[in-house]
């Protein structure tokens, strides 16, 4: 073995990122929203440096060391600045955290903007359909002494940030609308902190499509405040949000004759035996809540082998949920509802591309250092949504970086065109031909 080769590089597959970048106009947005940070004389490019630490995120690194990945392969990936630079500028824009990521977040919305419009049918909301924002929080462990890092309610210690995830449906990924940080001790259902994340989301959200949101969470967004808020006068959200069961209702469950419990489906929208929806909202005094919102309740059969809870009742499980759609089956509600889940997956994929450790140490600086991981994520994604169809549209970052991404290639000069060969034995080695031709098919913004 001798590291002697010439003209090779890794992760060849990266290069289904860069076209992304292009396209969409990423790679320019970041720029032109990040020059007041860039010293006089300065060589590097600050949004030049924001995408490439993106693209070092979604390729499989978690520090910000790990960019020297990219600068080993200059024919590929261009002039990448050096660590000290790197971490200069994070320091820089953390030190005004308010401008650098309102930059950030512009340049990630006007980006959004254009791959929804190149993506055409393929888009979020294209058929015409409520598209689902799902809020949740995750826990992010520190494993040292972190700003702001506090005890979590799972005992742990760390960060409980704050996630809005735009779902493209069972065709499709998701992708991140807004990552907010805040400390371990942060609650599950403080309403302002929702508020705040439905914000964010909204205001990366096409112009054009912000009446066709549907906003999902489980029943930490189940307060008078939250639900004030997504029903005020002029907003017209839908929304689908938990509730916590509580003795007035269960009482109702109680009292509700066996007609009115129709059967639920499962998630392929078949009936599921065992399992009933039913409608609660003219059983209770919902005085206080906002007008039009419905509670519905689902009852099943515990698994074989589950442990009951104590708000189990006679045997069933019951669980709650409110809306504002007026029109619709309940089962078909309830199973909207419960989609719901699907925010863990993107959760999941989120914490493989750079979310599942906070690497610095001031708070400022891991707010940043979120933004980059939700441009991470919306890379990958936009990519598929443009490049990939069938089965690979869903593929989560650890099988893209396995079958896509790290292949190996040859950089071949000849005729004043620079070309980039790839292992014709290479089991997806097609998929990444054709993936690529698609996206240098695509006009980038001028």
């Amino acid at each position: 073995m001798s590291a002697d080769g010439a003209g090779l590089v890794s992760q060849a597959g990266g290069l289904l990122l860069l076209e992304t970048l292009r396209v969409t106009g990423l790679d320019k947005a970041l720029s032109a929203q990040l020059e007041r940070w860039r010293p006089a004389r300065a060589i590097h490019d600050p949004g030049k440096v924001i995408a490439d630490l993106a693209l070092t995120l979604a390729l499989g690194g978690d520090c910000l060391a790990d960019i020297a990945m990219l600068r080993a392969q200059p024919g590929l990936f261009g002039l990448v600045a050096s660590d000290p630079t790197v971490s200069r500028l994070i320091d820089a824009l953390a030190a005004d955290p308010t401008g650098a990521l309102k930059a950030i977040r512009a340049a990630r919305a006007t980006a959004r903007e254009r791959a929804w419009a190149l993506a055409g049918q393929n888009a979020p909301g294209a058929d015409g359909e409520l598209i689902p924002l799902d809020i949740d929080a995750t826990i992010v462990i520190a494993h040292s002494d972190k700003q702001h890092a506090a005890p979590t309610w799972k005992r742990s210690y760390g960060f409980h940030p704050m996630t809005v995830f735009a779902d493209h449906g069972a065709g499709g990924a998701g992708e991140p609308l807004a990552l907010l940080l805040r400390p371990g001790n942060a609650g599950s259902n403080t309403a302002a902190d929702h508020i705040e994340a439905a914000r964010l989301a909204l205001a990366q959200f096409p112009k054009h499509r912000r009446r066709q949101v549907l906003i999902r969470t489980d029943s930490g967004g189940g307060t008078h405040e939250f639900l004030s808020w997504l029903s005020r006068p002029g907003r017209r959200l839908a929304y689908s949000i938990g509730f916590t069961l509580t003795e007035d209702i269960g009482a109702a469950i109680l009292g509700l004759p066996a007609d009115a419990w129709t059967p639920a489906y499962d998630s392929g929208g078949r009936v599921r035996p065992g399992a009933w929806v039913a409608e609660l909202s003219g059983m209770l005094d919902l005085a206080g809540w906002p007008r039009g919102m419905r509670l519905i309740v689902r009852k099943e059969r515990p698994h074989p082998g589950a442990q009951l809870r104590f708000t189990d009742i006679d045997g069933h499980r019951f669980t709650c949920f409110v809306t504002n759609t007026k029109r619709g089956q309940l089962a078909d509600l309830e199973l909207r509802h419960r989609r719901r889940a699907r925010c863990e997956d993107r959760i999941r994929a989120a914490k493989d591309t750079g979310l599942r450790n906070l690497p610095l140490h001031d708070f400022a600086q891991n707010q940043i250092w979120l933004e980059v991981v939700a441009l991470a994520c919306e890379l990958l994604t936009w990519m598929q949504m443009l490049a990939l169809d069938g089965p690979a549209r869903r593929y989560e970052p650890k099988r893209l970086r396995l079958r896509l991404f790290a292949v190996a290639g040859r950089l071949v000069r000849g005729g004043r065109r620079l070309r980039l060969r790839i292992a014709t034995h290479w089991p997806w080695a097609s998929q990444i031909t054709s993936a690529i031709t698609r996206l240098q098919a695509l006009p980038a913004p001028t």
